[in-house]
């Protein structure tokens, strides 16, 4: 007869689960303020009532008064008995279930030794932070203070060093009554079967231990400070650590931040920590793997927006291909996804402190949405006036739209393939259908190039999102500017083009000079000259919209903005303008220094 599962292994279990994620796979769930909300599973409702807690790890609902921790709404959702569910919250851990009983001493020893694996790792841990501060730390704490790592971010993340010793944690480890096996079992020792031998898996390393969402130790990451091989080593694989789903800084990113409503994923810790030092507290980093899945759906059940960072060599691209091909299904509508190119050569450590926070934080502004992303990706290396580039570029957009969820990104992707293609939409959804039904891939039919519906002003772009005020034209070509501030040198030289009456057209004014000044040859740094002001916060939200005008075309579309106010706008003259500041005037009105300034620029320009 299987014995009771002990109530010390329910408790660490939902220790160890995080309630918000376990509920999220089978409830959409919506930030709102620190915990999350939706309809109820339980009833039937249009108005949601349904709340989850990541801070108590619990579950409500107002409407119907259900409630309870992970392991209840498993019972109550899935409809599992108890000893199921908890089965199925073990087997998410790679745990196995130990039973009591006086007529199974075999689960008692298993439970005596999963709970020895519990305690190890918050162990290593202490130990590690211990010995940072001890004399054999010394070159740890240099290359820390180095890497301008200030003693409050050390300890946030609770960094620590392993001795440069074959049995030093070893040792610790024995002396506490841990047996080799299970610190065998846990990453720390390696056992070498040749000669069976085992000794300490991180030795002469800067440790970062990789913490749970609950913030218990789970892993380790370990930086060498010599010139051992690999320079970053992590922990293996073991029952309470699995790469694919697990990001070091996550938990760190939601202790720092109250409202977390955007994260960046880095290639690595120290750049997560080194984010953290100039206050960008958002970061986080896979281990060793490509972003998964699991990754994503955990990300975007915390936040609504995910910004990839890669370098931007070619590694960086292909890194960044993938990461689109695991975000395209998971694009509920709702969710952002950006992706961030850095220069080649840097990583977020070595930028962040070039440049400093605020132009770090601005190059995150201005990542590029996922839409402009894709449709860049497809158009490298091809010429899109050629009808056979077109038809590849074509097949390979439908390709990943077709990945996307139903929802107005699906369709807002298929209105602006159609308007760069020409091909009208409905021929994309039927290339599509045919796909889904298992009869061919899109890019595998006839793509027929026929002229979709022009836009009502040449260069205008494509429409707004439905509920989103649209763009006035000065804002447009602000928006043009801010991304592709080369642009500037299109622009003509006079400024009779400039719309009178436009709100934006000061602010546009103002960005042409800084500009063509020659100090602002990127909108990072454009966006961190008016940080704090009005201006910066209408220029963020510029860029913030996305823009899915290809840059190939975007110099056509300034070109045609610049010809529309020419065109449609009628500018008073020179002496038209002369006549109404000496009206002003005589009327006994003192003129501003900038009136006199401008009738002396004036009469000049009469006089020439």
């Amino acid at each position: 007869m299987a014995g009771q599962i002990p109530q010390r292994f329910i408790d660490d279990l939902l220790a160890r689960v995080d309630v918000v994620e376990i509920v999220g796979e089978r409830v959409q769930l919506k930030k709102a303020g620190r915990n999350h909300a939706g309809l109820c599973p339980f009833h039937q409702e249009k108005t949601p009532s349904f709340t989850v807690s990541a801070d108590k790890q619990f579950y409500h609902c107002f409407g119907c008064g259900a409630h309870g921790n992970a392991l209840r709404f498993l019972m109550e959702y899935d409809n599992l008995p108890f000893p199921e569910a908890v089965e199925q919250l073990a087997s998410r851990l790679g745990l196995e279930v130990p039973r009591e009983g006086a007529d199974d001493p075999r689960a008692q020893a298993r439970e005596r030794k999963r709970q020895e694996g519990v305690n190890l790792l918050e162990l290593s841990a202490s130990f590690f932070r211990e010995r940072l501060k001890m004399p054999e730390g010394q070159a740890a704490r240099h290359y820390l203070a180095e890497r301008g790592l200030s003693p409050e971010v050390q300890t946030a993340f609770g960094i620590g060093y392993a001795p440069a010793e074959w049995e030093s944690l070893k040792r610790h480890l024995s002396a506490r009554d841990i047996p080799e096996a299970v610190q065998i079992e846990y990453g720390l020792l390696v056992h070498r079967e040749e000669s069976g031998r085992t000794y300490d898996r991180f030795r002469d390393r800067v440790m970062f231990p990789i913490r749970d969402v609950r913030g218990r130790t789970i892993a380790f990451g370990g930086r060498v400070l010599g010139d051992a091989k690999p320079k970053y080593l992590n922990s293996p694989e073991t029952p309470v650590f699995h790469k694919g789903r697990e990001l070091y800084g996550l938990f760190e990113a939601r202790q720092a931040n109250a409202r977390l409503e955007r994260l960046v994923i880095v290639e690595g810790y120290m750049d997560v920590v080194a984010l953290a030092q100039f206050g960008i507290r958002n970061a986080v980093a896979t281990l060793g793997t490509s972003t998964s899945e699991d990754h994503l759906s955990r990300l975007f059940r915390m936040v609504d927006e995910v910004v990839f960072c890669f370098d931007g060599d070619r590694a960086g691209r292909q890194a960044a291909s993938r990461a689109l091909e695991v975000v395209l299904p998971l694009m509920i509508d709702g969710r952002q996804a950006r992706f961030l190119f850095l220069p080649e050569g840097d990583d977020p450590d070595t930028l962040v402190r070039r440049e400093g926070a605020e132009a770090f934080v601005d190059r995150i502004t201005c990542a590029s949405p996922l839409s402009e992303f894709l449709f860049d990706q497809a158009a490298r290396g091809r010429d899109l006036a050629r009808i056979e580039d077109r038809e590849r570029y074509a097949s390979q957009v439908l390709a990943a739209t077709g990945k996307l969820p139903d929802g107005l990104l699906k369709s807002l992707m298929l209105n602006e393939l159609s308007r760069r293609t020409g091909v009208e939409r409905s021929r994309f959804e039927a290339l599509m259908s045919r796909s889904e039904s298992g009869s061919g891939e899109p890019g595998e039919a006839e793509i027929a190039f026929v002229p979709a519906q022009p836009s009502s002003v040449k260069g205008a772009g494509a429409g707004p999102r439905p509920g989103q005020v649209s763009l006035g034209l000065v804002a447009r070509i602000l928006q043009l500017l801010v991304h592709e501030p080369i642009l500037v040198e299109r622009l003509p030289e006079s400024d009779d083009w400039y719309p009178e009456g436009d709100p934006d057209a000061l602010l546009c004014r103002e960005v042409v000079r800084l500009l063509r000044a020659g100090r602002y040859r990127s909108g990072q740094v454009l966006l961190a000259h008016f940080h704090g002001s009005e201006q910066g916060q209408r220029l963020a939200a510029l860029v913030r919209r996305e823009m899915l005008i290809p840059r190939a075309a975007r110099a056509q579309e300034l070109d045609g903005l610049v010809e529309h106010f020419r065109r449609h706008q009628r500018r008073p003259s020179c002496q038209e303008r002369i006549d109404t500041l000496l009206a002003k005037q005589r009327s006994g009105e003192r003129l501003s220094p900038e009136e006199r300034q401008r009738l002396m620029t004036l009469l000049a320009e009469l006089g020439s």
